[in-house]
């Protein structure tokens, strides 16, 4: 059963979750080589934004995109540990699991993918 846990609000537990969830992008980008190839992918979007000087709602896309892609990864680092932890020898559905959770990561780089094409094309070929 569901044990509530009631404390009251305190900004050093606020300040120490800020660090647990910097502390946990350090762990995604330590052991994620994928997260290192979404990082260079932001890195040239951000740069291509700037160049062409895209418009604010624009920005608001990449913004929101980049954001889904790496939390869709995190997430996958995430299960693909506690998966690891629950079940260090091969099982088929823990294998399931593990591939279900990077699908949703490579369905976010696809997405984001086809809204860079669709933002950037127009800029390239001189059509805005």
């Amino acid at each position: 059963m569901y044990k509530e846990n009631k404390q009251n609000f305190s900004f050093q537990k606020r300040i120490l979750s800020f660090k647990y969830a910097i502390r946990g992008i350090f762990i995604l980008l330590k052991k994620e080589h994928n997260a290192w190839l979404h990082s260079i992918a932001t890195v040239i979007v951000l740069s291509a934004g700037l160049y062409f000087k895209i418009t604010a709602s624009e920005w608001i896309a990449i913004v929101i995109i980049i954001g889904i892609v790496f939390t869709t990864e995190a997430f996958n680092t995430a299960i693909e540990l506690l998966v690891d932890k629950i079940s260090p020898d091969f099982d088929e559905t823990a294998g399931k699991i593990k591939d279900l959770s990077a699908a949703a990561v490579l369905l976010s780089a696809i997405g984001a993918a086809i809204a860079g094409i669709i933002i950037f094309v127009p800029y390239l070929f001189n059509l805005k």
